[in-house]
């Protein structure tokens, strides 16, 4: 059985009301039973979001798991949704309004009469009056002589400096916006970010996938791509260079290694980028990798990655080639990480390939890492290791 775990170096829902109400008049009693519910738990390190929308108006009859509102956290969009069949009672928040976990969020009367509420029907369409008799026509006076030409308008006066003539549109950043640019500050303000970089000749990785392309789809139900290999080589490279899958406690001033590879993997989604995490990626094959990862694009896509698949992970890897990228210097995904993969374009430039100068398909491959805790050596080795493996992907399968 597989374990997972750490090691430390330097010291190596809703709540019911029931309420009873009788009528002022004779002989009339009737039962009203109230569910008060409360702003879900949206994850361990969320205790707010922000009420974007209402997908129910007060009055609505509700089946159970009918689906109420949408909380906008920083990581998710969480979906409330009705505990028990009943009428929406009342909203106790208003759209863009932050509220916290365990806070009330709206009432939901459950009582018999409320559960078989249906819609009133339309009131009666009443025709339309008769429009009135046109009156007789009058006569029509004789037209005034033409008025003279008025002058020529003077010419507008040119906008102020600095005024919005030319228009400007201002959107609120939403909580997911607000945070991203929150990590990314954070995790500038406190990792000594270094970047390095290094040729990955992507030949031979391309002829195999080439070849075993179509087979792999029939027989996995699943697309080959390349970041599984990416996922490989790296899981057997942070097991080589343990430092590079730590990270620095701030709070203890410890230095945490883990003996488990979960891989961040960057996807971008209408809401701006996500990373859902590959549990366990050292202990799955090429096939289970890409499911995992097909999988978490549909949900991006759709909106649907919950708090839970995007939360952790030990190392993380960006795709910018997918959008043209040549090179570029990637942030540490501040979660705790110390260090993030930069993947780029594959570009066909001439290189010395067995002697001769080639065209081959190359990629530039970048490691941002914390070098409070990473050193040159150990980041330049890492980064050496993954293009090693993916320019000889049989080392993947022999473990070497």
């Amino acid at each position: 059985m597989l374990l997972r775990g750490v090691w430390r170096a330097a010291r190596p829902a809703c709540r019911q009301v029931v309420v009873g109400a009788t009528s002022s008049r004779p002989f009339r009693f009737r039962l009203f039973s109230t569910q008060e519910i409360p702003v879900p738990n949206m994850g361990d390190s969320i205790t707010e979001g922000t009420v974007v929308e209402w997908a129910a108006e007060v009055g609505a009859a509700l089946k159970a798991d009918d689906l109420v509102a949408f909380i906008e956290t920083d990581k998710v969009t969480v979906e409330v949704r009705a505990p028990t069949a009943g009428v929406l009672a009342e909203k106790l928040a208003e759209v863009d309004q932050v509220v916290e976990v365990g806070q009330l969020l709206f009432k939901l009367d459950t009582s018999d009469v409320a559960a078989a509420a249906k819609a009133a029907p339309p009131p009666p369409s009443v025709p339309a009056a008769a429009p009135p008799a046109s009156p007789a026509p009058e006569a029509v006076p004789p037209a005034p002589p033409p008025a003279a030409p008025p002058a020529p308008a003077a010419p507008p006066s040119p906008p102020p400096a600095g005024g919005t003539a030319r228009g400007e549109t201002r959107v609120k950043m939403s909580r997911m916006r607000q945070r991203i640019a929150e990590r990314l500050k954070e995790a500038q303000n406190t990792a000594a970010m270094l970047t390095t970089f290094q040729e990955c000749d992507m030949g031979n990785l391309m002829e195999l996938r080439k070849a075993l392309k179509d087979e792999f789809e029939k027989t996995h139900g699943v697309k080959l791509g390349f970041m599984s290999a990416f996922v490989k080589a790296s899981t057997a490279a942070l097991k080589e260079i343990p430092a590079v899958n730590a990270f620095i406690d701030d709070a203890t001033k410890e230095i945490v290694y883990r003996d488990f590879c979960d891989i961040s993997v960057a996807v971008a989604s209408p809401n701006g980028l996500v990373v859902p995490v590959i549990r366990d990626a050292h202990a799955l094959s090429f096939a289970d990798v890409e499911k995992t990862i097909a999988a978490y694009g549909k949900k991006a896509k759709d909106g649907t990655l919950t708090l839970e698949e995007m939360t952790g992970g030990t190392f993380s890897i960006s795709n910018g080639g997918v959008f043209g990228s040549l090179m570029g210097t990637p942030i540490i995904n501040y979660s705790p990480q110390a260090a993030i993969l930069g993947m780029h374009a594959t570009k066909m430039r001439p290189v010395v390939y067995n002697g001769k100068i080639e065209p081959r398909p190359m990629m530039y491959l970048a490691l941002t890492y914390d070098h409070r805790i990473i050193d040159g050596r150990e980041a330049v080795t890492f980064l050496k290791s993954i293009a090693l493996k993916i320019e000889n992907p049989a080392r993947l399968l022999l473990d070497l």
